[in-house]
């Protein structure tokens, strides 16, 4: 894609998600002085953060989800918080409750759901909020999981996408149940819908049967927003052809230019235009009035990281290997491939081998923000970078990932905010009511009417 592919940058805005994770996205966040007791189960803890972004005008608030506990020997299972954590859309459900215009952008993973539900859960939260919602949709590549579903193991990475774009099908097309205006109420003439505009689904898939039509119609946005997070070229591909909003990863510009420019490259397949899809990398920022200020913050957090949560936080990102064996100062050995996170196995094993990183370096480099952009300095200096990668293509905004809530978000929102501010680059009020209005992105197209629909799952997901 050429820089005139790009939206013109005097009419853009970065766009600015809080990615909420209980006491925050360092793994040892749980243990600093300053982060409340059982943050990750506390609704309080997670209204007030979502208060506060909306009081800043963040685009949403999003939440990731795990859907199983570790193996009880393992380290992260009694070491890390994040064994212990709330469903998310029974939690956003409740934000919905406590705040009015922040979007609210929930996980549910498409391969230990039924599309039917999934579908009707978030088309409740869209109307609930008044169209604020959106789903994460996820493939789910923990090991642990499958055992709480009945299976002896997880899908291979080509069978998961597979089964995720048609779960997607299945979802989008429900979503299209109803006509616009097709709800009636008229007391009148005692007419509750217009039974030409509820239209059932009739799916027949390779995985999926499902007839609907969805019994929950639409809110003022349509549809809630569709968001992804997979950076493999499956996950790519996915991306394009149904993501609205994508969430990446990357250590350095070139990788994060690179990304932007592919992902967007590849919407023309999909008749879609590059504005049609956001591209949010996640950014873990540690702010300080001075960057020794800045860099206190951060050692505080590396302090607090034992050996064994740093070798088990490394675990899941390498697709199960244990390098316990492994001399902890010396160099990352040579990995099988994974069918788990490819993508992520790629970032960290190529930033290993590129800064020459010991195991220990690596878990400790990787332990604010999980391979994420982490960074720590001055809101100007923060500032600076996220005004570099937003102007130059390789980003459209940002997932901010707290290292610590709430003292982390609110020093984000404190100081660099109207940093941001300041040089024109993010909103002072909201422009409409709705996720996808404040987004930007525009009306959803509905399809054509059909009595039937197969999956049509592009080649490179298959």
């Amino acid at each position: 894609m050429s820089g005139t592919d790009i939206p013109h940058q005097s009419r853009r805005q970065l766009r600015l998600g809080a990615f909420l994770m209980g006491s925050g996205h360092h793994i040892a966040a749980w243990r600093h002085p300053d982060s409340p007791s059982i943050a990750g189960l506390d609704f309080q803890h997670f209204a007030q953060a979502a208060q506060a972004a909306e009081a800043a005008k963040f685009d949403l608030v999003f939440l990731s989800d795990s859907i199983s506990v570790r193996s009880p020997d393992d380290p992260a299972t009694h070491l890390a918080e994040r064994s212990a954590r709330l469903e998310p859309i029974t939690l956003l459900s409740a934000l919905a409750a406590v705040t009015e215009r922040i979007g609210l952008v929930g996980t549910a993973s498409a391969v230990y759901n039924e599309p039917f539900n999934v579908a009707r859960r978030f088309a409740s939260l869209d109307r609930l909020s008044s169209g604020r919602a959106g789903w994460n949709m996820v493939t789910s590549t923990n090991l642990f999981d499958p055992p709480n579903f009945g299976q002896p193991a997880s899908l291979d990475h080509a069978q998961r996408y597979a089964h995720a774009a048609e779960f997607t099908d299945v979802v989008t097309g429900l979503w299209n149940s109803w006509d616009d205006g097709a709800l009636r109420y008229d007391k009148q003439t005692g007419v509750l819908f217009d039974a030409e505009g509820l239209h059932p689904l009739h799916h027949r898939g390779d995985r999926f049967q499902v007839r609907g039509p969805l019994n929950v119609p639409p809110s003022p946005q349509t549809r809630p927003v569709l968001v992804q997070a997979g950076a493999s070229d499956a996950g790519r591909e996915t991306a394009a052809r149904y993501a609205e909003v994508v969430f990446s990863a990357h250590q350095d510009f070139s990788e994060a230019q690179a990304f932007y420019r592919d992902v967007k490259s590849r919407l023309a397949r999909y008749g879609r235009s590059p504005d049609e899809l956001l591209v949010l990398p996640g950014v873990s920022p540690f702010v300080g009035r001075s960057e020794a200020e800045a860099q206190e913050k951060f050692e505080q957090l590396q302090s607090l990281i034992t050996p064994e949560v740093g070798l088990a936080l490394l675990r899941p990102l390498f697709g199960g290997v244990d390098l316990s064996a492994y001399p902890l100062d010396g160099p990352l050995p040579e990995l099988p491939p994974t069918h788990q996170s490819k993508s992520r196995q790629h970032l960290l094993v190529e930033l290993a081998r590129r800064e020459q990183l010991t195991i220990r370096q690596l878990y400790l480099r990787v332990a604010g923000a999980r391979g994420h952009w982490q960074l720590v300095g001055t809101p100007s200096r923060i500032a600076d970078e996220l005004e570099q990668y937003f102007r130059d293509g390789a980003a459209d905004g940002y997932n901010i990932m707290a290292p610590v809530l709430p003292g982390g978000l609110n020093d984000f929102i404190e100081s660099v905010v109207p940093e941001l501010q300041r040089r024109g680059l993010f909103r002072t009020e909201y422009e409409t009511s709705t996720l996808r209005g404040n987004l930007g992105l525009g009306t959803v197209r509905r399809p054509g009417r059909h009595s039937s629909t197969q999956a049509a799952v592009p080649s490179a997901v298959r």
